[in-house]
């Protein structure tokens, strides 16, 4: 494989630019939102490559402390739906993408969402933007809109307010985005992985126009281009149209798997297909819903004037194998930049860890575990580093795995999110049920928990030195509970702590010495 097709799955800033928009890319800023997320953090340095200035809006802004592009960009701490901090994030910006929305996080998204577009539309006619730029979800068009999933429905109200705002709006609607770490691809993925025969609801025969997650950052990116005469929707999607179940076979022959049998039953509802998926794929139930309640009614381009303005090349769009290939080689070569987990889970708590021992903020219960080891810093390090995904947790499998079906039972992100990075973590990545709260290389690792809990929780990993200057592993486990039940859910666990946190600590640092011994130590 050359550089070339390695890139492909994320794209160079030759298919987004031309000759005669290059000189004027370089003098305009664009404002993106939803930058630590799966499409924005792959549209900033697309944006960068083709020589615009980015300024980056982040609730957080150290969860993008660790992206490669963070130093090339402005960021600016603000929320779409407080309407000073989008103002003052508007100010001087030529062009506003707009990549957010409030899937999964809660029956309120709809309002949530129309608000929050209304904030940006205002902010946006009252600084004279150029151009606003969004990317929505494709709908039928001879399906009245009180009939389509809540999801896709707000995807075209928010769509229909931004184009209302009085400046020159694009909104792209795609259908699935196949890409490596996007949610629509790893479902796809792992029920076509897991289940050589298959029970499938009836959406399996719905037609869908699936597009590459490369094409559909060149659209992004090209768009900033557009005449300002030029305000509407485009259809954007690959070549090719085809129904779920095409797709799960297409996907099983360029992975080299078995061919897969499949049986549609029509009792499956999206609901329960939503239980469905969350069983068998790392999506949880509160995004596989949507994506299901997407699948009812076809999705396939109306139109492709956007050619017209943004022109096909011999190698794009993409079709549907190529992206596949490229987005299983991207995963191969664990150069997957971001995943659908990359934004927080709308609803899980947030809380900061408490700094001080004796924290005023109510009960707070500690499991501290210290050990000697003979492995050198940097091999412990590379240890914890590693924790999760295909790793584990180097204590007892089968407790943390039950743990994860249950969070998985009550709607939680369950055990099997996995990594971005099998070797490497950064601020805000999602490892199965934790997210990175803070990243210290070679000395700390601090993990918030995502799963349901009556409590915040926490797990602190580090490495240290004694006094003699041998290396030590210092962990720490905090739970701060919520009220009664949070109380009895930590006297309830605590009798399995000895072997949950203890083997926890004792595995680790017997895998770093091993590592020394594999390096010849």
């Amino acid at each position: 494989m050359t550089s070339e097709d390695r890139r492909a799955d994320q794209p160079g800033p030759q298919a987004a630019r031309t000759a005669s928009s290059e000189g004027a890319a370089r003098r305009k800023v664009c404002l993106v939102t939803g930058a630590s997320g799966y499409i924005g953090g792959r549209l900033v340095p697309e944006l960068l490559a083709a020589g615009y200035r980015v300024r980056c809006l982040a609730r957080t802004p150290e969860k993008l402390r660790d992206f490669p592009w963070v130093r090339q960009v402005e960021v600016v701490q603000g929320d779409v739906l407080d309407e000073d901090s989008v103002r003052g994030a508007m100010a001087g910006v030529d062009i506003a993408y707009y990549l957010v929305h409030a899937l999964a996080s809660g029956d309120d998204f709809e309002e949530t969402d129309r608000r929050a577009a209304g904030i940006f539309a205002a902010a946006a006619r009252d600084s004279r933007l150029e151009r606003l730029i969004y990317l929505g979800g494709l709908t039928p068009q001879d399906v009245p809109e009180s009939e389509l999933s809540p999801h896709l429905r707000s995807r075209a109200e928010v769509g229909r307010i931004l184009l209302d705002s009085g400046v020159p709006t694009t909104v792209l609607r795609a259908a699935i985005v196949i890409g490596s770490g996007s949610a629509s691809f790893e479902m796809l993925r792992y029920l076509t992985e897991r289940l050589p025969v298959m029970v499938t609801p009836r959406w399996v025969h719905t037609r869908i126009q699936p597009i590459a997650v490369a094409d559909a950052l060149r659209y992004l990116v090209g768009s900033a281009t557009l005449p300002a005469s030029v305000s509407r929707t485009f259809d954007i999607g690959g070549p090719e149209v085809m129904n779920y179940r095409e797709m799960m076979q297409r996907y099983a022959q360029v992975a080299e798997l078995p061919h897969r049998l499949i049986v549609s039953v029509p009792m499956l509802s999206p609901g329960l297909s939503s239980h469905w998926i969350g069983l068998i794929t790392p999506v949880p139930r509160g995004i596989a819903r949507p994506l299901a309640e997407s699948l009812r009614h076809e999705v396939v381009c109306a139109e492709h004037d956007i050619a017209a303005y943004i022109p096909d090349t011999p190698r794009a769009p993409l079709g549907f194998d190529e992206a596949l290939h490229l987005a299983l080689q991207q995963i191969k070569e664990a150069q997957v930049d971001t995943r659908w987990s990359s934004a927080a889970v709308p609803g899980v708590p947030s809380s900061p860890l408490p700094t001080d021992p004796d924290w005023a903020g109510g009960s707070l219960y500690t499991d501290r575990r210290a050990r000697r080891t003979e492995a050198r810093p940097e091999e412990l390090w590379q240890v914890i580093e590693g924790i999760g995904g295909e790793n584990g947790w180097y204590s007892f499998g089968l407790g943390w795995a039950v743990r994860g079906w249950l969070d998985r039972i009550v709607g939680g992100v369950g055990l099997r999110r996995g990594r971005r990075d099998a070797a490497r973590l950064r601020l805000g990545d999602a490892v199965d049920f934790w997210r990175v709260e803070a990243v210290d290389q070679g000395s700390l690792l601090r993990l918030r928990a995502e799963m349901r809990l009556p409590g915040l929780a926490w797990l602190e990993l580090r490495v240290g030195r004694d006094k003699e200057g041998r290396t030590v592993f210092l962990q720490r486990a905090l739970f701060h509970p919520h009220g009664l039940a949070g109380h009895a859910y930590w006297w309830s666990v605590s009798p399995f702590h000895a072997i949950v946190f203890g083997g926890m600590a004792r595995n680790i640092t017997r895998a770093a010495e091993r590592l020394s011994r594999r390096d010849g130590r």
